[in-house]
């Protein structure tokens, strides 16, 4: 895929801010420093599109960019900030749980897992979340670089044991890079695919017409995962 485009849309504090839109999403998602802006800037070839800041935790709202006119790349809030309070914490996650139960439109989760670590709890704790509500996701293994190409391939053969069963079972691994631009080509391709698939559902059934995804009660909600 090509990047004609890359323009900033809108930013949202919570779902109901969250814009009108039957253009298919693709949202990203991780923790905190796990290299998430830098690897939404790679992708659409813009240095500054997304914000890139050494304090964890710097993306506070949903932030909505317009991708060759035709989708939308959405920078979700991470989980596990380091450097803001638990009522903060819990609003960025009831927007960001809210969006991922209710958007019809999004057709993937773009989970970003630091490639330097062993498998961490709150990567697993999100990714079963997702698996619990069917929403279909891909994990995308940041700063492959760092180490040798098998440690990589260690730790995403480790994360994929340790993943409990869910609705998405095998999901699509990405390794990549922000230095050696290592990953962009397979990310977009992967997108351009799921891109042709929502083209074809539109015809059947607009997307704005989707189902609701139900949104589990609190005590089991993405709040938790602060803890």
């Amino acid at each position: 895929m090509k990047i004609k485009s890359a323009t900033f849309a809108v930013s949202a504090p919570d779902f109901a801010s969250c814009p009108r839109s039957v253009l298919p999403e693709f949202a990203f998602i991780g923790r905190s420093n796990v290299g998430k802006s830098s690897l939404i800037n790679l992708l659409t070839e813009k240095k500054d599109l997304a914000k890139v800041s050494d304090l964890p935790g710097k993306t506070k709202l949903i932030n909505f960019f317009t991708i060759n006119g035709n989708w939308s790349l959405v920078d979700l809030p991470g989980y596990g900030y380091a450097k803001v309070g638990r009522e903060d914490r819990q609003e960025f996650n009831t927007a960001v749980r809210d969006y991922l139960g209710q958007r019809s439109n999004l057709r993937r989760v773009f989970v970003l897992i630091d490639s330097r670590l062993p498998p961490q709890e709150l990567d697993l704790k999100f990714v079963h979340w997702l698996g619990q509500r069917n929403l279909p996701f891909a994990l995308v293994f940041t700063k492959v670089d760092k180490q040798s190409v098998q440690h990589s391939r260690n730790t995403m053969e480790r994360f994929r044991a340790a993943m409990t069963p869910s609705a998405d079972a095998e999901p699509r691994l990405f390794a990549s890079s922000i230095t050696t631009k290592t990953g962009r080509s397979e990310i977009l391709g992967f997108i351009e695919q799921s891109l042709v698939a929502a083209k074809k559902d539109f015809v059947l059934a607009p997307m704005m017409n989707g189902p609701v995804r139900a949104i589990d009660k609190p005590d089991d909600d993405l709040e938790t995962m602060d803890e």
